[in-house]
């Protein structure tokens, strides 16, 4: 039985809140993991770990204010941003009012009698959604990497560790699931994703993420040196080949920049898709990439040494990492085997529009970036959308 309009808000209104407290309370965990350290005599992580957070609130900003100056160009009807809002990016807090904003607007269309469709409110929607997710691979992945070194070169976790480590794997599988659920609403043929499709699809990240993430954990406790230029060099590699796949998503040439340099971090951990066509091989391609690179620092640590410096032996994670990739590879095949949601009959729009007839270009607020991404990530949307009245979509799996 499909949702009623009420209903549909609401259950967005709830999801946006639950993202919003679960950013401030992710940034309290960080900071209160920081002066944890500094009182233990741990400076160094603690500086590690503010400086994480400090850049990825830096970039964040930055996507933000990017994103406003081009909407005001390019969109009718957007106000150009003022020097209040500005200064609320100077001092780190634009991604939390966009949060506080889209809330609102949410807030006003649950109010309504009669819902009706709230161009602004949608665009605000799916970037939040983006921003979330580009905080989750700049911050927050990161941040548990470097948790989980500490935890593996020290042999004991105290609580504070264990919260931010059992909270940045759950929100990160959060963020990926949102942003999948974001792309969704942008292409009205595509049908929704159900509970059942969405704990699938929040599991198999989740244990797809958790291998990679403890492959570097462990390379970074054995050789703390050398974790930097590992990074460093796989960051380049996939920089360049997100730039040969020739991404269009920011407003002007050298943000775009900007977005290649993050989307190539996002790669390092999960896959990340920027470009139409067929998307099932460069998965592949990625897939492939990053469990070889695992494997390689699995060799470095077995030849270098068997145990960990708190006395577990390699081998219990070796196991516990091998299971949850198969599990994980297991249950990303079978949700794109069954459960992942096919195509409805409506028409494809744009997100923003007021209705399924055709408006006037005055009064549409076209969400480009996000767009296009749903038009690159779903593929057989090409050629079974592909007739009059629909927007023809291009990508993945």
């Amino acid at each position: 039985m499909p949702w009623s309009p009420h209903a549909v808000i609401l259950r967005d209104l709830v999801l946006g809140a639950f993202g919003t407290i679960a950013f401030l309370l992710d940034l309290g965990t960080d900071l209160w993991v920081a002066v944890q350290y500094v009182l233990g005599g741990h400076y160094l992580w603690a500086v590690l770990l503010l400086a994480l957070l400090c850049l990825a609130s830096v970039v964040l900003q930055l996507f933000s204010w990017i994103w406003l100056r081009g909407d005001s160009v390019q969109m009718q009807g957007v106000e150009p941003p003022s020097r209040r809002l500005a200064l609320l990016h100077v001092l780190q807090l634009g991604y939390l009012y966009r949060c506080l904003q889209g809330l609102h607007q949410g807030l006003q269309m649950w109010r309504q009698k009669t819902p009706s469709d709230f161009e602004y409110a949608d665009c605000l929607s799916l970037d939040i959604s983006m921003l979330r997710l580009f905080e989750t691979f700049l911050e927050a992945t990161p941040q548990l990497t470097l948790q989980l070194a500490i935890v593996l070169q020290i042999g004991q976790v105290k609580p504070f560790q264990w919260i931010s480590i059992c909270a940045s794997f759950l929100g990160i599988s959060w963020a990926l699931l949102d942003y999948h659920r974001a792309l969704r609403t942008c292409l009205s043929s595509k049908s929704r994703l159900g509970l059942g499709s969405s704990v699938v699809y929040f599991l198999w990240n989740l244990l797809l993420l958790w291998p990679r993430v403890l492959a570097v954990a462990l390379f970074s406790a054995l050789f703390p040196c050398s974790v930097a230029l590992h990074f460093l060099f796989l960051w380049v590699v996939l920089l360049i080949w997100v730039w040969l796949q020739g991404t269009d998503f920011m407003p002007d040439p050298r943000s775009e920049w900007l977005y290649r340099a993050t989307v190539a971090v996002i790669l390092y951990f999960s896959w990340f898709n920027v470009a139409e066509g067929s998307t099932r091989g460069r998965a592949t391609i990625h897939l492939a990439f990053v469990l070889s690179d695992s494997v390689l620092l699995v060799i470095t640590w077995v030849t270098h040494r068997t145990w960990l410096p708190g006395g577990i032996p390699l081998y219990i994670w070796l196991l516990v990492s091998g299971v949850s990739f198969l599990l994980g590879l297991a249950l990303r095949l079978a949700y794109y085997s069954w459960l992942h949601p096919s195509y409805s009959q409506k028409p494809d729009r744009v997100d923003g529009t007021r209705s399924l007839l055709a408006p006037e270009p005055s009064q549409v607020l076209h969400n480009r970036r996000m767009t296009q991404l749903a038009r690159n990530f779903f593929s057989k949307a090409k050629d079974e959308a592909a007739s009059p009245g629909r927007v023809e979509v291009n990508g993945t799996l």
